[in-house]
């Protein structure tokens, strides 16, 4: 009986309070565009295919002359680091060079370097008056032995303004079960002292260590998209939430339910943030954090209060991988300053996935519901999912797919 009455509040919520829950996408004047990169997109904004056959194209970062780095999670002809630039201003844009014997995921040039990591540790370029690297076979390691079990392994990075560089260590397990079998977890999580959380290390000082750096913000399963917003002074970040609720326990989760919980996450994190992972998560129909069942939750009883609120929450399961503040003009005035986020996952409850939302922020707070931007990225048997954001000089808009390797380019027109 419990369950049932369950089962139909779920299906109440998803139907009815969902715009409320998630803030659901309100847009429905998507139009395809008619270009070669057929993305749908709002009225008045077009996409090109910048680039192609680029596969594991993770992270990307772009520098004052318009050149673009993409990190790649597995190697090009042993190389990691693709860089690119159109040449001749007819928008496609050719390899220059490729460098970094290392797979990896993030990559940012921030004044006169070019910081990339690996899913082990992290490097940077010394840049030259075009923001081009000078010795791409030298780079200067400035962190080392971060944790990678080779699941949520992607060192995703980003870099403030006073030589502060933070990185995402995700945990290699959906929740703190660190013995085989068991449904009951410890606590504290021995995981937390070196992952499920940011590290902030300095950017100018080589070799750094767990010992070196600071435990920024914990009880973050997971982080793939990462941006330090200008506007704020402060770190934002997209959580991927933890899975398995109906596999391991299907007597308090139905597999709709699983589906459906917990809620893909947007945080501002400052030093000392804490996400509540693993004890908590965040249900976004309940607006409430949950007790996670391996430490006697039931799905409905209420977590650590102590645990942060998330800034807004998404669909379960949608994978946000790249998160981008918009500081450009080229948009019109409602983006300036808001995020958009790639989302590299298909949600249950939407039916959909693989696209770029967009959500708008007004002094440093979200100030409406999100939407789906650009859509239409896979179709039938085509799968493009959408990974790194990073904005042009002139205010476009550059989003890779980590699949096919397809580079696009996203204007406005006037």
């Amino acid at each position: 009986m419990k369950n049932l009455i369950f089962k139909a509040y779920i299906f109440f919520s998803c139907t009815l309070l969902s715009f409320i829950a998630t803030g659901q996408p309100h847009n429905s004047n998507l139009i395809k565009n008619a270009g070669a990169a057929g993305l749908s997109l709002p009225p008045g904004f077009s996409a090109t295919i910048a680039a192609e056959n680029l596969p594991g194209a993770r992270h990307i970062t772009i520098n004052k002359q318009g050149g673009i780095y993409i990190k790649l999670s597995k190697l090009k002809d042993g190389k990691g680091i693709v860089y690119l630039k159109d040449n001749n201003g007819d928008g496609a844009y050719k390899v220059q060079s490729a460098f970094g014997d290392y797979p990896g995921t993030g990559i940012v040039v921030k004044n006169e370097y070019l910081y990339a990591s690996s899913n082990n540790d992290v490097y940077r370029y010394k840049l030259d008056a075009n923001s081009e690297v000078l010795q791409p076979d030298k780079p200067e390691k400035i962190i080392a032995g971060l944790v990678n079990r080779m699941r949520d392994n992607s060192k995703a990075i980003a870099v403030d303004n006073i030589n502060n560089i933070y990185v995402n260590v995700g945990s290699y397990l959906s929740s703190c079960l660190t013995e085989p079998g068991s449904k009951k977890a410890p606590y504290p999580c021995p995981l937390l002292d070196s992952v499920g959380g940011i590290w902030q290390f300095k950017t100018d000082k080589l070799n750094q260590q767990y010992s070196d750096g600071v435990n920024y913000a914990t009880g973050f399963k997971n982080v793939v998209g990462i941006d330090w917003n200008k506007e704020t002074k402060s770190l934002f970040i997209m959580q991927h939430n933890r899975d398995n609720l109906n596999d391991l326990f299907p007597e308090l989760y139905t597999k709709e339910q699983g589906n459906l919980v917990p809620a893909e996450t947007m945080y501002e994190v400052v030093k000392g943030s804490n996400g509540g992972w693993p004890y908590v998560y965040y249900d976004q129909f309940q607006h409430k954090k949950i007790l996670n069942p391996e430490y006697g939750g039931d799905g409905k009883k209420s977590g650590d209060d102590k645990a942060m609120d998330p800034t807004l929450a998404f669909p379960a399961h949608l994978a946000a991988d790249g998160l981008l503040f918009y500081t450009g003009s080229q948009f019109p005035k409602r983006y300036k300053n808001g995020a958009f986020i790639a989302f590299h996952g298909k949600s249950p409850e939407l039916q959909k996935g693989y696209f770029v939302a967009f959500v708008p922020f007004k002094k440093g707070k979200p100030s409406g519901d999100w939407e789906i931007f650009a859509d239409n990225f896979s179709s039938g048997d085509i799968l493009h999912k959408p990974c790194g954001l990073a904005m042009a000089p002139d205010g476009s808009l550059f989003v890779t797919d980590d699949a096919k390797g397809t580079v696009y380019q996203i204007r406005y027109h006037k």
